[in-house]
C-alpha cells in the first residue's frame, strides 16, 4: 500500500504542482525516490518534528497548496494531535495526514507504534473525513479523492505486503460509499483496511459449506455511509463486522448503534481488537490472533 500510495501521489504530482508531500523523520525511500527526484522543491522531510510536519502543511493549504503529511500513523496524529485539530480542522484546510501502519500493522515495534484507536480519535475531530483502503488499487483511488476534497482527511493505510483485493470489485471506489467487493445473500461481512483479507478467508470456508456471502468494504470511516449501512442490515440475515480498531470508537459501535436505531432484526456480530495493550511480540496476523481475530474464532461464532 506504501508502494501504491507513492505512485498514486507521484501521477498526480506530474498534473498539480500544488501537491506537496511532508514527511516526518522517515522516507518511503524507493518507493517516493522518483516523487523526491522529480520534484524536489516539493518534497520535505522535517525530521522528527511532527508539530512543524503538520503546521507546515497548514500553511501551504492557505497559500493555495495540498499538502500530504507523511509518517507512521501514531507519529502522524497522536504526537501532533493539537495542531491536527487547530490549524487543520479548525480552518477546514485541505490537508491529507497520512498514516502508515493502522492497527497494529508495526507489530514488533510495541505499543508506542500501534494505532488501535486512531479512528476514534480522527472521528471526534469536525471537518475531519478518515478512508481507510483495503488494498493497493483502492489506495489509488482514495489518493484520488484525498487530492479533491475540500478539507482535512486522514488517510490510513497498511504497511506493506497487502493482497489485492478489489481487482474483480462489483463496485468502483466512491468517497463515503459502501463498496460491495463479492456478491452474496445470506452473510454480509464488512470490513475496512488490510483486515479486509481476513474477511475473504472467512468467507470462502462459509462458502464450502453451502452458505452465501457477502463481502463488502467501508473504505470512508467519516463521513459514514449510514444510508448503504442500513440497507445492508435489512437486506442480510447475519452482519459481520471486522475491523482492526480498538472496540470503542470504531466501525462496529457505529454499525450497532445504525442497527438500533434502524430497528434492524438481523443478526450482528462484531470483531475489533481488545480495548488492551497487548504486550506480546509477532507478526501483525499473530497480533490479530492475540486480539481475537483470526479466520478460526470469526468462523466458529458466525457458525454457533
Amino acid at each position: 500500500m506504501r508502494d501504491a500510495f507513492a505512485r498514486a501521489l507521484y501521477q498526480f504530482a506530474k498534473q498539480d504542482p500544488r501537491i506537496f508531500i511532508i514527511v516526518a523523520d522517515i522516507s518511503p525511500a524507493g518507493s517516493m525516490a522518483q516523487f523526491r527526484t522529480e520534484f524536489p522543491e516539493r518534497f520535505v522531510n522535517v525530521g522528527v518534528a511532527e508539530q512543524s510536519m503538520i503546521g507546515m502543511c497548514a500553511g501551504l493549504a492557505m497559500r493555495g497548496c495540498r499538502p500530504f503529511a507523511y509518517t507512521i500513523a501514531t507519529f502522524s496524529i497522536y504526537r501532533p494531535f493539537e495542531y491536527v485539530r487547530d490549524d487543520l480542522c479548525y480552518q477546514n484546510l485541505p490537508v491529507t495526514v497520512v498514516g502508515i501502519g493502522g492497527g497494529v500493522a508495526y507489530s514488533t515495534l510495541g505499543g508506542t507504534h500501534h494505532a488501535q484507536e486512531d479512528i476514534a480519535m480522527m472521528s471526534a475531530l469536525p471537518n475531519m473525513s478518515i478512508v481507510a483502503p483495503c488494498d493497493p488499487r483502492e489506495t489509488e483511488a482514495a489518493v484520488g479523492a484525498c487530492v479533491r476534497h475540500g478539507g482535512p482527511v486522514y488517510l490510513r493505510l497498511g504497511k506493506a505486503g497487502e493482497p489485492d483485493l478489489t481487482a474483480n470489485a462489483l463496485e468502483p471506489f466512491q468517497f463515503g460509499k459502501l463498496r460491495l467487493l463479492k456478491e452474496g445473500s445470506d452473510v454480509c461481512l464488512l470490513s475496512y483496511g488490510p483486515m479486509t483479507a481476513l474477511a475473504f478467508e472467512v468467507a470462502a470456508r462459509l462458502e464450502a459449506e453451502g452458505c452465501s456471502v457477502a463481502v463488502m468494504t467501508c473504505p470512508t470511516l467519516k463521513p459514514l455511509d449510514t444510508e448503504g449501512l442500513v440497507r445492508v442490515l435489512r437486506r442480510f440475515h447475519t452482519v459481520v463486522v471486522v475491523e482492526e480498531h480498538s472496540e470503542r470508537g470504531g466501525l462496529a459501535v457505529q454499525v450497532k448503534a445504525l442497527a438500533w436505531e434502524s430497528g434492524a432484526s438481523c443478526r450482528l456480530e462484531t470483531f475489533s481488537l481488545k480495548d488492551a495493550f497487548i504486550h506480546f511480540f509477532g507478526t501483525q496476523r499473530q497480533m490479530w490472533g492475540e486480539h481475537g481475530l483470526t479466520a478460526d474464532a470469526i468462523y466458529t461464532r458466525i457458525r454457533a
